[in-house]
């Protein structure tokens, strides 16, 4: 984004240069729903999604977000849903076992 894009942005109130990328398909993985929804920010892809359970018919939500950027949206894909995968396997039945509806982690 241009300097005289940020300064037009401040009195129009355009885009502030931090966008979501567009959703992708979920994943399933060991009972859970892996939602990966890297942010935009200038002309990387921050990682960021989360996880879904349901639990006795409640659903449960665990989202994150990571330091980890990259240069195009599918790596940044790839690397969130790695990252989900990463989290429900070292947290295990932990994840979801105090019953919050949504939380970070």
């Amino acid at each position: 984004m241009s300097i005289l894009s940020r300064i037009l942005s401040m009195f129009t109130g355009g885009p502030s240069g931090v966008a979501q990328a567009p959703a992708a398909e979920p994943e399933a993985y060991k009972d859970c729903l892996i939602h990966a929804a890297p942010i935009a920010e200038g002309s990387q892809y921050r990682l960021a999604g989360r996880i879904e359970r349901e639990i006795d018919g409640k659903l449960l939500e665990r989202s994150f977000i990571r330091a980890d950027v990259f240069s195009s949206r599918d790596d940044a894909m790839e690397g969130t849903f790695r990252k989900a995968r990463q989290i429900i396997d070292q947290n295990g039945p932990s994840l979801f076992g105090d019953g919050a509806d949504k939380r970070s982690v």
